[in-house]
């Protein structure tokens, strides 16, 4: 399809598909109705982040949204968020599952509806089709969606519309947009003729662009704005006005991202629309933000509170917590959201790329499972990965496009963050533990006295007191295994141990079963610890003993 000569019109990060094309594309699929309002604007979002960017405060950009699902793959990591933004920002969406044409045996034939191409196929490759198309409704019933095929839904207020399409066929787009078009039409009458007025838009990002200085990349969706308004816009310190000094489109079917020089001038915008501004003194302007137009005192003054309202990110912080980065609004507040699901306090939320600041604050954290920083499509600084690599205190870095790996890649460190703080307190930690005085080996009766033992459960230490029926009799001075010199044994192993003050013969006989002590404060400790069996049974016996003396000692 020549798209230049069928109307469309691309704008920045987005393309316009007037009615008159809907309507020769979709009329037979109609039913002889025709589509009433100027056309839809579709922006295109690689993936669900520029989505997440997109996202007006309290609702969605979008007025409906179109899925896309490899039918071969189904339901992916970036799916799952994809529906997680869609379900929060209650945006009516229709699955695109693509790639038909990969089904075994398809027989595809350019720009042909799905409605004739399912037709055309074999039995065996509907049941192909039909098996992968189960999968995803078993999969889509796991996040709470009903889905159907299109063909088949009687109300789509009820179940999700999935048409099966082949985007490098051509097949099935016409069976798409008219499903678009249908729940444009049903749904979204009131939304569809907001041109009125003084213009609304999202900012998607801020750039430099040769010959034009910093520009913005601006969704229109609300409105009109023309050459030399005044526009309000919002930065981290809060609202700033400055006004159009021009407005661009890309030249000809340029694709937005790659227009490089090729740009066409306009003197004006309508809803919706995607379009470049260029104006002085834009910096600090952030991402998924909202431009406003300004005519009178009265609306400067309510557009500036707006942006100040904005630029307070709406995150909880906490005093103790974690670091989180974004490189927009919604992004941030997206992965706060999230984390905010999972418990996780978070003590500093920004945006932008991740600095030497942000470690610092990471490394100052309290709890050390609260010293990483986590970054949703933002990059991190050289110096900052600098200062992580030398960081003392173990500072975490994670970042990602998908807020789903993200947070699963936290889940793991957390598991080996967690094995490892384990690990590091036990060997700090004194354990308990049993031994038995081996007969016959009996190498020095006293000051001090030493024998060979068995450790029957749990470990000794050096510095140790002993215990026998309940009394203290003596003091681990030092273990050895044969000429190696040790200053900790554990269950199962046969070592010499020397004992001050004891003598044998009178304190201690061979074959003796002895337990060895520990402080009251390392008995806290342990209890809180993933003790074994044997560990645990000699902790309770030593708790029962010093009880007698002491009802509260180890809790």
């Amino acid at each position: 399809m020549d798209r230049e000569a069928g109307g469309i019109t691309q704008h920045i990060g987005a393309t316009e598909v007037p009615a008159d094309l809907l309507n020769e594309l979709c009329g037979p699929l109609l039913g002889g109705n025709s589509f009433d309002s100027p056309g839809l604007l579709f922006i295109d979002t690689p993936g669900h982040h520029s989505f997440s960017t997109l996202r007006a405060r309290g609702g969605s950009l979008a007025d409906v949204a179109i899925l896309m699902i490899d039918i071969m793959e189904g339901v992916r990591p970036q799916t799952i968020e994809s529906i997680r933004i869609l379900k929060a920002a209650k945006t009516p969406f229709v699955i695109a599952a693509n790639k038909v044409d990969r089904l075994h045996g398809w027989r595809a034939e350019r720009d042909r509806p799905m409605a004739l191409a399912m037709r055309e196929q074999t039995g065996d490759t509907l049941g192909y089709f039909d098996q992968r198309y189960w999968d995803l409704v078993g999969q889509f019933a796991e996040h709470g969606f009903n889905i159907e095929r299109y063909d088949r839904i009687k109300d789509f207020t009820k179940e999700i519309a999935l048409v099966p399409i082949s985007a490098r066929e051509g097949e099935g787009i016409q069976d798409l947009l008219a499903v678009v078009i249908g729940m444009a039409e049903r749904y979204l009458v009131e939304q569809l003729t907001d041109i009125e007025g003084a213009g609304e838009g999202t900012v998607l990002e801020m750039k430099e662009e040769r010959g034009l200085g910093k520009t913005l990349d601006v969704i229109l969706y609300r409105g009109s704005v023309k050459k030399g308004d005044e526009i309000i816009l919002t930065t981290e310190e809060g609202g700033i006005s400055t006004r159009v000094r021009g407005m661009f489109s890309p030249r000809g079917m340029s694709e937005m991202r790659d227009a490089g020089n090729r740009w066409d001038s306009s003197e004006a915008a309508f809803a919706a629309a995607g379009l470049k501004i260029s104006a002085p003194d834009m910096d600090g302007v952030l991402a998924g933000t909202t431009m406003r137009v300004v005519t009178t005192d009265e609306e400067r003054v309510a557009a500036m509170s707006l942006a100040n309202a904005e630029a307070d990110i709406s995150v909880e912080l906490a005093e103790e917590g974690v670091i989180i980065k974004a490189d927009t609004v919604g992004g941030l507040e997206a992965l706060a959201k999230e984390l905010g699901e999972l418990d996780v306090p978070i003590r500093h939320a920004t945006i932008g790329k991740v600095n030497r600041r942000d470690v610092r604050s990471a490394e100052n954290a309290a709890d050390p499972l609260h010293r990483i920083i986590m970054a949703f499509s933002t990059d991190i600084l050289p110096d900052a990965l600098e200062e992580i690599e030398n960081s003392e205190n173990g500072v975490k870095y994670l970042g990602s496009d998908i807020i789903y790996r993200i947070l699963e890649e936290r889940e793991e460190w957390v598991e080996d963050r967690t094995r490892e703080l384990e690990e590091a307190s036990r060997e700090k930690v004194v354990y308990p533990g049993r031994i038995l005085l081996l007969p016959d080996h009996t190498f020095r009766i006293s000051k001090p006295a030493v024998v060979g033992v068995r450790i029957l459960a749990g470990r000794i230490h050096v510095g140790q007191r002993l215990l026998k029926n309940g009394e203290r009799i003596g003091q681990i001075k030092s273990i050895r295994s044969g000429q190696e010199s040790m200053k900790e044994a554990k269950q199962g192993a046969e070592v010499a141990v020397a004992i001050d003050g004891v003598t044998v013969g009178r304190q201690i006989e061979e074959d003796d079963v002895l337990l060895v002590d520990i402080p009251e404060s390392h008995a806290k400790k342990l209890r809180k610890m993933d003790l074994s069996a044997a560990e645990q049974e000699v902790l309770e016996e030593l708790t029962l003993i010093h009880r007698k003396d002491s009802h509260f000692w180890g809790r």
